[in-house]
């Protein structure tokens, strides 16, 4: 009896606000960030998939869910509205515990060992599997691109194999569309017992993750000069597309509104609520901001203000340029241009379109390895894997674990479900933090917060309310995305009681 009560103890450990802030004063990370690189960086990763590619899905819809049509804009809103309750308690915490984890360092602070271990691992499906969808994206952009250099460069660039570009599950998927016979279209290994095994390989998505990889590696300031250009020439392309685009437009389009009612509304809003986890990507970074208390609640509520804003006028010149059922859901933005006749400025759309997504794939990552970074040095995972790299000052080997992690899933995981599992553990840490603010109001009634969350309680009890109302819309559809959720916080379950719990144990008999 005394043991189960010690393991129930130990699953609820909390660390003190203080213990966790002295270790990210104590951090070797340098700090280098403002708040203008951190709105850079929020926006980098929100404007990318929203507009470029989830928003097409969310209007037209998939075999998942209904779409919204052009109610995508209502849609859009009340992805905002869970977010901005959500935004406001992350920079409540932010502000507060400025230090390296995001959701799953204030979850340790609030509600104990276990709980902060699951939404480490529900963060890691958010960044890491999320990165998977974008470089998948990334990839479709990049093979258009080089289509149009076709009297330039070789056939075989141009007309790259479809299996050196998609993962084995998409080539099935293109082979059952179009009737073709798998067998031809990709190579396969034979292996005993009669078991054939297709190779496919996304090459360009592996490539710009290694790229990109090595960037991080470099440091996060140089990643933050890198991701201001490409936000600046996405920025461009967005507000040109929007500019342009609204000459053309059609109110007749707009009709019918919301062709699948309340169903297709709130479909649209799960969709498109992937685009919006580019604040949460802000916090991750806090230790290596120079004046994080000031910074992190500008950059996480700017960025938010910012992206919505760009959204919905996006949505609007989308929908009244193209009638919501002919919109491409791989490249809409381009699919538009194309549709009026502009070929031309098609083309200029997949560049922006590649600058995006390579901004969103390097905020991912760097997401993904802070959080692992901040994991590791709680013991969860092998402390070998904290190490800093003695010259750049960056945790060089997390990176790379990072990076081979991405990899080595793009060679198997469907986009649209990677994108929807990454929207789980969106809404999950979501939750997470607002309950979060309401157990610090209680424990830690006099520590100072240089934000506060306006109207609390009802302002986070809000943000519970709207992410759980989306998640359930989801669970009633029976989504496959959601039974591989469950599965991931089975493992994760596993793994914390293989591993993480004994290390802890370990670690407090060594202090």
């Amino acid at each position: 009896m005394n043991s189960l009560k010690t393991i129930f103890n130990n699953l609820i450990k909390c660390k003190s606000p203080q213990e966790l802030i002295d270790e990210g004063t104590n951090s070797e990370l340098k700090k280098t960030l403002n708040a203008f690189d951190l709105i850079v960086l929020g926006i980098g990763a929100v404007v990318g998939t929203g507009i470029f590619t989830i928003i097409g899905s969310a209007i037209v819809g998939s075999s998942d869910g209904a779409g919204a049509g052009t109610a995508i804009v209502i849609s859009m809103l009340l992805a905002a509205i869970a977010s901005v309750f959500s935004a406001l308690s992350y920079s409540e915490i932010a502000a507060m515990i400025p230090v390296a984890g995001s959701a799953y360092t204030y979850t340790y602070a609030t509600m104990g060992e276990f709980m902060a271990w699951m939404v480490g691992w529900i963060l890691m499906l958010e960044y890491a599997i999320g990165n998977i969808t974008v470089a998948s994206a990334w990839t479709g952009y990049f093979v258009q691109l080089l289509k149009g250099f076709k009297h330039i460069l070789p056939a075989f660039v141009v007309n790259c194999p479809l299996w050196l570009r998609n993962d084995y599950r998409t080539m099935y998927e293109i082979c059952n569309k179009y009737g073709w016979d798998v067998h031809d279209k990709m190579p396969f290994l034979h292996l005993p017992f009669g078991i054939d095994l297709p190779i496919a390989i996304n090459i360009p998505a592996i490539a710009i993750v290694f790229i990109l990889t090595l960037l991080l590696i470099k440091g996060v300031k140089e990643s933050t000069k890198v991701a201001t250009i490409m936000v600046g020439v996405n920025m461009f392309i967005i507000l040109s597309f929007i500019v342009v685009g609204s000459f053309y437009v059609k109110p007749e389009h707009w009709m019918p509104f919301a062709p699948n009612g309340l169903e297709g509304i709130f479909s649209g809003a799960f969709i498109i609520f992937f685009a919006y986890i580019g604040f949460d990507a802000v916090s991750t970074a806090a230790e290596e901001t120079e004046n994080p208390q000031k910074d992190l609640p500008i950059a996480i509520m700017g960025t938010l203000l910012i992206c919505t804003i760009l959204y919905v006028c996006a949505a609007l010149v989308l929908t009244g340029i193209v009638p919501f059922n002919f919109i491409d859901t791989q490249a809409p933005l381009a699919h538009a241009m194309r549709f009026i006749g502009m070929n031309w400025y098609a083309g200029l759309l997949s560049v922006g379109a590649l600058c995006a997504l390579t901004s969103v794939l390097l905020i991912y990552q760097l997401g993904t390895t802070r959080i692992l970074w901040a994991m590791s040095r709680d013991r969860f995972l092998p402390k070998s894997l904290n190490a800093i790299h003695k010259k750049y000052k960056t945790p060089h080997i997390m990176t790379w674990l990072s990076g081979l992690v991405v990899i080595v899933c793009a060679l198997f995981m469907d986009l649209n479900l990677s994108a929807e599992l990454c929207n789980f553990g969106t809404f999950t840490s979501f939750i997470i933090i607002c309950i979060a603010v309401l157990i610090l109001r209680k424990t830690e009634p006099n520590r100072p917060r240089p934000f506060k969350v306006p109207f609390c309680p009802w302002f986070p009890i809000l943000g519970v309310l709207t992410c759980l109302a989306l998640m359930y819309c989801k669970f009633s559809a029976k989504a496959t995305s959601a039974l591989y959720f469950i599965v991931w916080l089975a493992i994760g379950v596993v793994i914390y009681a293989a591993y993480s719990y004994k290390s802890k144990r370990e670690e407090e008999s060594e202090g």
